[in-house]
């Protein structure tokens, strides 16, 4: 029997398996359950997977929390657009706000101390991917995400949108500045 000739019995679930595909298909069941339990493994014990809270808001009264917070710690304006730039206490939480095409406010945080983040979009579902530390939400709109976060190297930070969210996407980057 060839792949090109029909086999002369019809029924080929009655062949039997030959060694060389039972093999492969060993292989291929026990991958599988590898892969499997790796996923539950590496979200316990891998630091890849952010565990967050996610609550339901209304942009408004997301935005007036945010708004408090850049009214009590804001300690200079930054960038063309005079873009607010907040200094919160270390451990408290930080408000960072997703709207087109921005990111807002700036924040400034402390080398080594811990700080959770709420964000949330006041239009359109936006992608939260703070670079170097590799950190990425989907962050949607009516939706409060909280992630906790500790940066360990002082240097600028960028809050890049890596969900396409119209023409002005490509300038919609955020800043964080960690100090000392």
């Amino acid at each position: 029997m060839t792949s090109l000739s029909p086999p002369a019995n019809k029924l080929w679930w009655n062949e039997p398996i030959e060694k060389t595909e039972l093999l492969w298909i060993s292989l291929v069941f026990v991958w599988g359950l590898v892969m499997t339990f790796m996923m539950p493994f590496w979200h316990i014990t891998g630091d890849q997977n952010l565990s967050t809270e996610t609550y339901r808001t209304t942009p408004e009264a997301f935005l007036a929390k945010a708004q408090k917070m850049v009214d009590k710690y804001t300690v200079r304006k930054d960038g063309p657009r005079q873009t607010p730039v907040v200094k919160p206490p270390a451990g408290s939480d930080v408000y960072l706000v997703a709207r087109l095409w921005d990111w807002w406010p700036s924040l400034e945080l402390q080398k080594g101390q811990s700080y959770r983040f709420h964000l949330s979009s006041m239009d359109w579902q936006h992608g939260f991917s703070l670079q170097p530390a590799n950190i990425n939400i989907q962050v949607l709109p009516d939706y409060e995400h909280v992630v906790q976060f500790t940066p360990n190297k002082t240097g600028e930070y960028s809050v890049i949108c890596n969900e396409y969210c119209g023409i002005g996407h490509h300038l919609m980057i955020g800043k964080i500045y960690v100090v000392d």
